[in-house]
């Protein structure tokens, strides 16, 4: 198979054991091949690394050395017998034959062993051409199997095609354990084991359930380290063998797995894990790894469509038509209204370069700093805080630093759920002994990692995280914890001893917020001491941190809590935000907030906005725009009447629905560019098509600022990637844009914006990714950020009042509603909702604690009417203990669920970020749709109507 792009083949093959981290050195002779190795290698490795392969079926240098296929025997001069290579280190001066002819002979009959067991149907079978046995079979010279397949036998095992994604037939299974071990090893789930003994000995799913019963997650791991086709993917079965692949970077959430599309032609077949990966090491999930048919689903949109309004029908017109209509109905509004009357928002969905012209577009073309993205609604407290306190707007270190860690404080983070990839990471190192602590309303999975010792739960109260990160650091403080000389050479030393006299302050001590947050004083105190005293403490955190009113509050709080105790500037430690989609960090970094220029250059600073003003041709407007909010308030108040949204669905994304669906209905002009007619689309006037990640070049930036490239692997389903449709857009209004490549477009960014000056597509190819900044310091990237600096000189402590929400409960609204996420789907579901992920979560439920649905009479699978201020919907009931009584808990992957019609416009005071984590609401059980759900039911019949029965003039829509 043809393999296009691949910088670093040279690891791309399979070296049998993983490797050894030791700086001394033995030589060893193979074959007559001298070497040097890290001592505690295994032979199989060393002789790989030498160019010489040792047949293997059970070994794989993604997995522990395990030596149960003896494939790999060897003989060492000075030793009896025949020992297996993999679990054989390398001992200075040990000289290794691995070509005997009593080798030879005996890699031959154990070989012949399998065969007797294993279907002899390679010309039909589905790994046909990828089957390592029948690789092994060839490199052993197999000629002849003389044992026959009289007596005992597993040739009629049962196939198990319950998973939608890949089938389990055990009649190829030669018990290698791979799949078992990757499984545990890998993935941390174990799902699997081997059941029986001897030749009973079999691989089973959970308690020999079906997989898509058991325990199993569908990463996919197991699949990629069968030999044989005993567990195969579906898509291989029915489509065949790929002939070549391209290398590429997911578009789901924020770790930014780089897979191999493997392709036939323009079709995908599979996506592999990339075993080079910086952020992933060849691993996946379930999104990732085979969610990937949405990029051909029978609703994408093939071709733009326009109308006048948005009770009509559309009209499908040629690319010129609907850019020209686009344009025309902007410049009017601006000429009606003025010039601030339009905006645009970018997407964390799309690339950086589309990012980067989309603001550009707002700022040169429309004229104003309307822009805004959805890292609004998700980490804008992020940037403020870290900027405030660590002065750069992002995360401190690598995934690969969490290794190093010795105490894991994860807050407000689903991982397992939301980061599946850096989850299974964490678990690795949990169950090599290091200590977590979760602070978090639910109980999550991370908490019952198998063999990873037990950890710390604080259940707070939605609504008070400020309240127990200041309660921890009064005890860092209080106790003698804080690194004191990490302070005086780091640190402010006005603004520490501030802090300081805060900190240590009664009213911050667990005994005083217990009555807050509601988590007992004591188990506060010992998980502040755990993290205080560990040699390195990481923290990690998610949209439970910043979707509060006190998100930028709560960031801040972490950062004095990490810089108090000198956890910052080397691996193992640090700040680190679980980013949730695939390029919210790009869409940030590349201007898309309406006071941020490219490279967080603030719109008011004369230096930076003169030099784009340059670069650009245009005069630039020195105040800030309007955020999201302020877009949609506007809108009903009537003074903002255009908006271009591209790859972004803020109908369903955000809070408080009806307001949402009240200032899209007011707009004169709505252009939606996205991949399907999403909830937003429905009240456009110009639908342009979007294309997917597979369609497309350009860089995507993930949670630990790791710039990866996104390469097009097939055609443009509509003709154009979304750069080129903003480019013409910008060109029609009257901005010249004209680039050729998405390249040039970062060429451009490099040129303006110091953090990425160093950064190119030809760089990219030639390091496989870059973290930023990069530039002529930090030529090759930034992995640890803050190592002896910060970029405002010193780190500086924050004063953290705990200020109470004003969403409170009361008699009417007695519980808390708080929102999350769910392995199987991803954001608003546009994607993941077109694949088989449905098998696992068609609709978003209910989850209540059992004391909260006993009250009510809500017993499981009832419908729950769910009511706060600002809406009522309807939902499913699902009774769980994971739920602290008082507090209810949903997802919002499913438009028809509502989950947004429920949260409202309470925000972060900082950033406008809405305050989805806290809503106070009622539950009561009841018989039929909430009047929300059923509008929405008559709007989506009426709109998809429209889409279905569309005019179409072939003649323009060919052009």
């Amino acid at each position: 198979m043809l393999h296009y792009f691949d910088p670093n083949s040279r690891t791309d093959r399979d070296l049998g054991t993983p490797p050894v981290d030791s700086a001394t050195l033995v030589s060893v002779s193979i074959d007559g091949v001298d070497i040097a190795v890290p001592e505690g290698t295994s032979v199989l490795r060393a002789a790989s690394l030498a160019g010489i392969n040792i047949p293997k079926l059970c070994a794989s240098d993604n997995l522990e050395a395990f030596g149960s296929c003896r494939l790999c025997a060897v003989e060492i001069e000075g030793r009896r017998g025949y020992p297996a290579s993999c679990t054989t280190p390398v001992a200075d001066g040990m000289s290794v034959n691995t070509q005997t002819r009593s080798v030879a002979r005996l890699r031959r009959n154990i070989m012949e062993l399998y065969i007797s067991d294993h279907p002899l149907d390679c010309l039909t079978c589905p790994a046909n051409g990828d089957c390592e046995l029948q690789d092994m079979a060839g490199a052993v010279g197999l000629r002849e199997v003389r044992y026959g397949y009289e007596g005992d036998n597993h040739l009629d095992a049962e196939k198990d095609t319950s998973n939608p994604y890949f089938t389990f037939d055990p009649s190829k299974c030669i018990v290698c354990s791979r799949c078992v071990r990757a499984c545990e090893e890998v993935q941390g789930t174990f799902a699997l084991t081997i059941q029986g003994r001897g030749f009973e000995s079999t691989v089973a799913a959970s308690q020999d359930n079906d997989f898509i019963d058991s325990e199993c997650v569908s990463c996919g791991a197991c699949v990629q380290a069968c030999p044989t086709s005993t567990l195969m993917e579906n898509s291989v079965i029915e489509m065949g063998q790929p002939e070549h692949s391209v290398v590429t970077t997911c578009a789901y959430c924020g770790v930014g797995c780089q897979f191999k599309a493997e392709m036939k032609g323009s079709e995908v077949v599979r996506m592999v894990p990339y075993k080079d990966g910086q952020a992933n090491h060849g691993h996946s999930c379930v999104k990732g790894r085979f969610a990937f048919g949405y990029a051909t689903h029978k609703d994408r949109l093939t071709a733009p469509m326009i109308r006048d309004h948005i009770d009509e029908p559309w009209r499908e017109v040629s690319w010129e038509e609907a850019i020209g209509f686009a344009a025309n109905r902007i410049r009017a509004i601006q000429a009606k209204y003025g010039r601030d009357s339009v905006g645009g928002i970018t997407s964390s969905r799309c690339t950086n370069e589309e990012a980067y012209l989309v603001q550009k577009l707002v700022r040169a073309a429309f004229g104003n700093n309307n822009t805004d993205t959805c890292a609004r609604v998700c980490h804008s407290p992020t940037g403020y805080g870290l900027k405030q306190t660590l002065g750069e707007s992002a995360g401190t270190q690598t995934f690969d630093s969490v290794m190093k860690a010795d105490v894991i404080l994860v807050i407000g983070a689903n991982p397992t759920d939301a980061h599946p990839v850096f989850a299974s990471q964490l678990r690795r190192r949990l169950r090599q002994g290091a200590k977590l602590i979760v602070a978090d309303p639910r109980s999550i999975d991370l908490l019952k990692t198998p063999h990873g010792g037990e950890g710390i739960h604080l259940p707070l109260k939605p609504g008070t995280n400020v309240a127990l990160v200041n309660a921890l650091a009064h005890v860092v403080v209080t106790e003698g914890l804080e690194d004191r000389e990490f302070i005086a050479e780091r640190c402010e030393p006005e603004d520490y001893s501030q802090w300081q006299a805060f900190i240590r302050d009664e009213s911050n001590s667990p005994e005083a917020m217990e009555s807050i947050t509601g988590v007992p004083a004591e188990r506060v105190r010992a998980a502040a001491r755990l993290y205080g005293s560990a040699r390195n403490g990481a923290i990690y955190y998610g949209l439970g941190v910043t979707e509060h009113s006190q998100g930028s509050t709560m960031v801040m709080g972490i950062a004095n809590l990490a810089l108090a105790t000198g956890n910052i500037g080397r691996e193992g430690v640090g700040v680190n935000p679980l980013r949730g989609q695939n390029n919210v960090q790009g869409s940030c970094d590349m201007g898309s907030f309406p006071h941020e220029l490219p490279g967080y250059q603030h719109v008011s600073e004369d230096g930076p906005r003169r030099m784009f003003e340059a670069v650009w041709g245009v005069d630039i407007d020195p105040e800030p725009g309007l955020r999201i909010p302020n877009m949609f308030d506007a809108a009903i108040d009537g003074s903002f009447k255009g908006l271009y949204v591209q790859g972004e669905d803020i109908a369903q994304s955000d809070p408080n629905t009806q307001h949402v669906e009240k200032a899209l209905s007011s707009l004169e002009c709505l252009i939606v560019q996205d991949l399907f007619l999403n909830e937003t689309a429905k009240y456009a006037h110009v639908l342009l098509p979007g294309s997917s990640f597979l369609e497309k070049d350009g860089t995507f930036t993930n949670a630990e600022r790791r710039i990866n490239r996104v390469r097009k692997v097939m055609p443009a389903l509509a003709g154009k990637e979304d750069w080129q449709v903003t480019m013409d857009l910008s060109n029609a209004l009257g901005y010249p844009m004209n680039y050729n490549h998405p390249s040039e477009i970062m060429d451009e960014v490099a040129s303006l914006a110091p953090s990425f000056s160093g950064v190119s597509f030809a760089r990219l190819d030639e390091l496989g990714s870059i973290q930023w900044p990069c530039n002529e310091q930090y030529p090759a990237g930034m992995p640890i950020m803050h190592e002896e600096t910060f970029p405002i000189g010193r780190g500086r402590f924050v004063v953290t009042d705990f200020v109470a929400t004003e969403e409170r409960t009361n008699r009417r609204f007695p519980l808390l509603l708080t929102t999350g996420r769910i392995l199987s789907q991803y954001n608003v579901g546009a994607q993941t909702r077109r694949t088989e992920n449905q098998t696992w979560h068609n609709q978003d439920i209910l989850e209540l604690h059992p004391h909260d649905a006993e009250e009510r009479g809500i017993n499981e699978g009832d419908w729950v009417g769910l009511t706060s201020r600002a809406g009522n919907t309807v939902l499913q009931a699902k009774i769980s203990t994971r739920m602290q009584p008082g507090v209810v808990y949903t997802t919002f992957h499913h438009p028809v669920s509502g989950a947004n019609v429920i949260t409202t416009d309470n925000s972060d005071w900082a950033t406008n970020c809405p305050e989805y984590k806290v809503t106070a609401v009622q539950c009561e059980k009841v018989a039929q749709p909430s009047a929300w759900q059923e509008r929405h039911k008559e709007q989506h019949q009426k709109q998809w109507g429209f889409l279905k029965s569309r005019d179409t003039d072939t003649t323009q829509v060919l052009k």
